[in-house]
């Protein structure tokens, strides 16, 4: 595992580059079933919005106990997420909808500000950690272009002491302002990026995962255990119904 100071001195030296850096995962075997019949939810709930947090401190957006569960490793700087966020999640809600696959997502942390961005979306309730993560992807250009024209603010983010180094980040950044407006106050903010321990926890878990099961991009699919050489949702879809799903 990593600390957050060794993670972060790392990360510091480019971390605008790795915004565009390459996306993907290794090759796994498709999954081949029988079609699943629809699996009702809970009265008076509906798997769209169940959240539940996994061992593997993954937000798991429908039925937890899905007989088809796909993982995505993502990072809040990576553009292949943000298209993937884009295009894929109205599809994947229409499953998670069925009862029949859940969607889990994971931190592969790459950079401070993915490390800042992963604590904030966390910084209110769990069923919301989805979909802020889908809002900031869609203004992920406007963040870096908020730090390159407070650069100066951002590298002196990275020399603060870590307990205010991720506040000075996230004011760099413009994400203050963004999450503020949906619902995360500046002092809730301030709260959850001092909050060492949980954030040195994100960055290790991470790592651990990332080395365990040799995750080294995003996004990195998982479907049912077995990781997945598919980059986008027109090569995942067709895994997922093979796999038993089809949509109501």
């Amino acid at each position: 595992m990593i600390t957050i100071r060794t993670s972060l001195k790392l990360a510091m030296a480019a971390p605008l580059a790795l915004a565009v850096a390459a996306c993907g995962g290794d090759a796994g075997d498709e999954l081949a079933g029988d079609v699943i019949e629809p699996i009702a939810a809970p009265a008076g709930t509906n798997w769209t919005e169940t959240v539940t947090v996994s061992e593997e401190d993954g937000y798991i957006l429908g039925n937890p106990d899905a007989p088809i569960k796909l993982v995505e490793y993502a990072s809040h700087t990576c553009g292949g997420c943000a298209q993937f966020s884009a295009t894929a999640k109205p599809s994947i809600e229409e499953y998670v909808a069925t009862g029949v696959v859940s969607f889990e997502q994971r931190n592969l942390v790459r950079d401070p500000i993915d490390l800042t961005i992963a604590t904030l979306v966390r910084c209110g309730a769990d069923d919301n950690v989805q979909t802020l993560s889908d809002m900031a992807w869609a203004e992920l250009p406007t963040f870096f272009n908020n730090v390159n024209n407070n650069n100066a603010a951002y590298q002196a983010a990275g020399n603060a002491p870590p307990e205010q180094r991720f506040i000075g980040i996230a004011q760099a950044a413009g994400l203050v302002d963004f999450f503020a407006a949906r619902g995360i106050s500046a002092d809730q903010q301030r709260e959850c990026l001092s909050n060492v321990s949980t954030i040195e926890s994100i960055a290790n878990n991470s790592s651990q995962q990332a080395e365990e099961l040799g995750i080294n991009s995003t996004p990195t699919f998982l479907l049912n255990g077995r990781k997945l050489d598919v980059i986008g949702w027109g090569e995942l879809e067709p895994l997922i119904q093979r796999a038993g799903a089809r949509q109501e």
